[in-house]
């Protein structure tokens, strides 16, 4: 049982840490970072330390796609206990202002 909550701490951790990294990353269209945004779907850490990423983007046409997708990739795999980060680019469900924080949407003018 030790163990365990040993584990879920340290996964929580490199959670944590996962999205303040995140949060650092912008989508460069719209000044509000992709976390808070709504693109990040899953973070799956079942598979520590290799990490997967679920994610969409504002638009299937989306023109920062290539640079996004290799900011999260640099934003996970600079967390300690992670080595590396596959990334998987949905659009089901599509994004929409539905998906964003309250914070975003306040930023937005989306009430």
């Amino acid at each position: 049982m030790t163990t365990e909550k040993l584990t879920l701490s340290k996964k929580e951790k490199i959670n944590k840490e996962i999205v303040e990294n995140l949060r650092q990353v912008h989508d460069p269209e719209i000044s509000i970072n992709i976390y808070d945004l709504g693109l990040i779907y899953n973070i799956d850490l079942s598979e520590l330390p290799k990490v997967a990423i679920t994610h969409t983007l504002t638009s299937a046409f989306c023109p920062a796609a290539d640079q996004i997708v290799a900011d999260i990739k640099n934003a996970v795999e600079c967390v300690d206990g992670v080595d590396s980060c596959f990334i998987e680019t949905t659009f089901d469900p599509p994004f929409g202002p539905e998906m964003m924080s309250e914070e975003a949407k306040l930023v937005l003018g989306i009430f």
